[in-house]
């Protein structure tokens, strides 16, 4: 662990090495219908400059690179970043990636028009630092966007608990309210809203040993009737299938 990696970085770090191939290779991550409203939110055109933050396997930064836009991509994990990179080679574009933290975004002031990040604030100790380095990095009249799992106040802690068992990086996914009272607390103005709910397949995302404690934690959940997790979770003759509860928020930088 490097003198600059907390523990809980070093986790992050551990938990996407071991998992970089195949969540680039997850249909999931690249769906059609999610990928048009994330590039709808981040309403980019061609030659500005934009910054994906935790970019993962670069599959928002490749989409955004794809219409024209010149991109920068920044991860914490080295293997995901590889992993970008060889996205970027097999699609024909041109990322600028780094392997850097969200935290301490090496990069100066105003220089993006768009600031975006995917999946990842559910990963962040501290979100509202995270949202803080964005907006520093984002230019006035810009624009950042937050696409990220929003549980209704009332299943916080059920969807928390299952995501830790089935990812120990995940810290909690906050709801939409406190998602907005970030960006509100950053002076920043919403400029569009957008939920949706993502299907995913539950041995598609869950390590081999997680697998008999998470089966079991659904399965109650679904003969209990109330969602209590709030993913919505049913069962049939191909497993356990649930949705992430996603939200997209696209702020104004004024």
């Amino acid at each position: 662990m490097s003198a600059s990696h907390t523990p809980h970085d070093a986790q992050i770090v551990a938990q996407f090495t071991r998992w970089a191939k195949p969540f680039s290779e997850l249909a999931i991550h690249a769906e059609k219908e999610s990928m048009a409203q994330t590039l709808a939110a981040c309403a980019v055109s061609k030659d500005m400059k934009v910054l994906d933050v935790a970019c993962g396997p670069g599959i928002v930064a490749c989409e955004l690179a794809r219409i024209g836009a010149h991109v920068t991509g920044i991860d914490l994990t080295p293997a995901m970043i590889e992993q970008a990179r060889l996205r970027a080679d097999n699609m024909g574009v041109t990322v600028a990636y780094h392997i850097g933290n969200a935290l301490h975004l090496p990069f100066p002031a105003d220089s993006f028009d768009r600031v975006v990040t995917r999946y990842s604030f559910h990963h962040m100790q501290d979100p509202a630092k995270v949202l803080a380095e964005m907006v520093r990095v984002c230019r006035p009249d810009g624009r950042i966007i937050v696409i990220d799992a929003t549980p209704a106040p009332e299943c916080q802690t059920g969807y928390d608990r299952a995501e830790t068992l089935r990812d120990p990086s995940h810290t909690s996914a906050l709801t939409l309210d406190q998602l907005l009272s970030l960006g509100n607390k950053a002076g920043l103005s919403p400029a569009m809203i957008h939920q949706y709910r993502l299907e995913s397949h539950l041995e598609d995302q869950v390590a081999p040993e997680d697998w008999t404690a998470l089966q079991a934690m659904f399965a109650e959940d679904i003969a209990g009737g109330q969602d209590r997790l709030g993913m919505g979770a049913w069962q049939d003759s191909n497993g356990i299938h649930f949705y992430f509860p996603i939200s997209i928020v696209a702020w104004s930088k004024t």
